[in-house]
């Protein structure tokens, strides 16, 4: 994952990431909320079944290039290659951390 020094709970995202939805939704807060695709999912379960469908639909690893600070948000770029279209391709991650946790991730290009 590069020399980036990302906060623990990015960091448990992105390991959880290469597991499985189920670790993936235990770095969100209760009431975590993901925008992803012009799609809201809130909360853990909602979040877990947005994960388990984008992990059947397609094949990828992700690789945090860059982290920047804006207010409350810590946004990384992460540069994104697999078998869906237009890959490979540079994201933008943008994560509010409440607790210890994620409170809510936009993912954007």
């Amino acid at each position: 994952m590069n020399d980036l020094t990302l906060p623990e709970p990015i960091t448990a995202y992105f390991a959880a990431d290469l597991m499985d939805a189920h670790a993936v939704a235990r770095c969100f807060t209760a009431d975590g909320r993901v925008l992803d695709e012009g799609r809201t999912h809130l909360g853990r379960a909602a979040i877990e079944a947005w994960k388990a469908a984008a992990s059947t639909r397609y094949r990828y690893t992700t690789t945090p290039r860059r982290l920047e600070k804006h207010g409350e948000a810590y946004v990384v770029t992460s540069h994104v290659s697999g078998d869906f279209p237009g890959s490979p391709v540079d994201l933008r991650y943008t994560f509010t951390l409440k607790r210890g946790r994620i409170a809510m991730l936009e993912i954007a290009p």
